[in-house]
C-alpha cells in the first residue's frame, strides 16, 4: 500500500484515503483462505443460497427441532444446482468453499456426520 501511495497518492488521494482509513478491516479479510474470499466477494452466490434457504424453510413451515432445521439447510446446501436437474458439477464447485469453512471455522462449523 505504501508503494502504491508513493506512486499514485498525489493524483488519486481521494481514492487512497478511504483505503487507509479501512486498512485494518481489509487486511483482516485477506487472512481468510482464497476460496472464502472468492465467496465473500460474490454477493450473487450468497443471495442465491439465501433464496434457496428461504424457499426450503417456507415450503416446510416449521421444524420439530433445531437439528431438523439444520438438516434441511444442509440438504439444501448439498443440492446447489441452479437448474434443478441434479448435476454434480455444482456441488463440486462449492466443495472447496465448504471445506475451507470447515477448516477455518472448525469449532463453529457443523460436520456433515452430525446429521
Amino acid at each position: 500500500m505504501d508503494a502504491f501511495e508513493d506512486s499514485w497518492g498525489k493524483k488519486y488521494w481521494e481514492m487512497i484515503r478511504p483505503w487507509r482509513n479501512a486498512w485494518e478491516e481489509f487486511t483482516a479479510f485477506r487472512d481468510y483462505d482464497a476460496e472464502i474470499r472468492r465467496l465473500l466477494c460474490s454477493t450473487n452466490a450468497i443471495e442465491s443460497l439465501n433464496a434457496r434457504y428461504r424457499r426450503a424453510v417456507r415450503a416446510r413451515g416449521h421444524f420439530p427441532s433445531d437439528q431438523a432445521a439444520l438438516k434441511c439447510l444442509y440438504l439444501v446446501t448439498r443440492r446447489l444446482d441452479p437448474t434443478g436437474t441434479g448435476r454434480a458439477r455444482w456441488m463440486i464447485r462449492w466443495k472447496p468453499v465448504v471445506d475451507a469453512f470447515a477448516i477455518t471455522f472448525g469449532d463453529r462449523w457443523p460436520s456433515a456426520t452430525s446429521y
